[in-house]
């Protein structure tokens, strides 16, 4: 651990004390999260050869339902290399003119790969209903094993995103598109094998429809999550008022004001807040226990407090319409 003390003036004439707490040395720096690069090479090369299977077959046996799952495929295969490319620009250290570095790459990945998954939904469901009115001879069981093949590939791929898909919505994002694929996959399965028992060519768009609902309520969680993130929401699982309240109970604390908890990325979230101390307690320390309190209860590594003494509170400009307000802040 290492800390980095100095001082500037503000823009007001008050010194501010800034202390920079954190892994490593030095201020900028990233937490890399778990390695998922192995799990996106694999994905998008089984993928890619895939879709060539399906569009070949879906033509040959005029079957709606393999070459919407290959649309489909398409569309996760483009999902899986934002998302993939979107990770390596996280890593990437803050700039002059990015000063957070790349990381809301990640949520923007994230809300991308929902709403292709929405799109490519909507290119199945027009497919589908223009079947039932003009239905074509199917080939059920050469779709019924092209499928199978298709839940094994992405059944396969979605469990190596399986272990992440909690922690990070871009991973998340990934994970829904493998794990759809392979639903999407099981439906033609199921759609081929039924064809060819019964010859009724309806199951086709049919089950196509069916597999369409399962995957938009699957979809709309990560789309509402990542507008969310988006928009700067405090991310979920997080309590504003629990966050507030673990600051109240620092010793000397009597009012927090002015916090804000948002998302830097998917898996980075960032705090800034005012403090009220009473007394004369050291406000270096009062700073470093409550960046402990927040990381160690709420993962949050990046934050930022502000110390203010209660007569000096009161003329804070972002707690009243006064000009100016004094304190010591800090970053841990």
């Amino acid at each position: 651990m290492s800390d980095h003390d100095h001082e500037h003036s503000s823009d007001h004439g008050h010194p501010h004390d800034h202390k920079h707490v954190g892994p490593g040395h030095g201020h900028a720096h990233r937490h890399a999260p778990p390695s998922f690069d192995r799990a996106f090479a694999i994905g998008i090369l089984l993928n890619s050869a895939y879709i060539v299977v399906q569009v070949f077959f879906g033509f040959a046996a005029h079957s709606v339902a393999l070459l919407a799952d290959a649309a489909h495929n398409l569309g996760d295969v483009l999902g899986l290399g934002i998302a993939w490319a979107a990770m390596q620009l996280a890593q990437r250290m803050p700039t002059q003119t990015r000063t957070y570095g790349w990381g809301r790459g990640t949520i923007l990945a994230s809300l991308s790969n929902a709403v292709v998954l929405l799109l490519a939904c909507g290119a199945i469901t027009i497919e589908a209903v223009q079947r039932f009115f003009h239905p074509h001879q199917v080939a059920g069981e050469v779709v019924a094993w092209v499928a199978a093949i298709g839940i094994v590939i992405n059944g396969a791929t979605a469990l190596m995103f399986l272990r992440g898909r909690r922690h990070d919505l871009n991973i998340k994002g990934a994970f829904l598109h493998m794990a759809s694929d392979a639903a999407v996959s099981a439906g033609v399965v199921i759609a081929g094998l039924l064809i060819q028992i019964t010859g009724l060519l309806w199951l086709d768009p049919a089950i196509s429809l069916l597999v369409v609902a399962v995957i938009v309520a699957g979809t709309w969680g990560l789309l509402r999550d990542s507008v969310n993130l988006a928009m700067d929401a405090v991310p979920s699982g997080i309590a504003l008022a629990e966050v507030e309240r673990t600051l109240l109970a620092l010793p000397g604390v009597v009012e927090v004001h002015d916090l804000h908890v948002w998302p830097l990325s998917t898996t980075e979230t960032a705090l800034t807040a005012h403090l009220i101390q009473s007394g004369a307690d050291d406000a270096n320390a009062l700073i470093d226990k409550a960046g402990g309190q927040i990381r160690e209860r709420f993962g949050i590594r990046h934050s930022t407090f502000q110390v203010e003494a209660p007569e000096s509170a009161a003329a804070c400009a972002l707690r009243s319409d006064s000009a100016a307000c004094s304190g010591r802040s800090t970053q841990s």
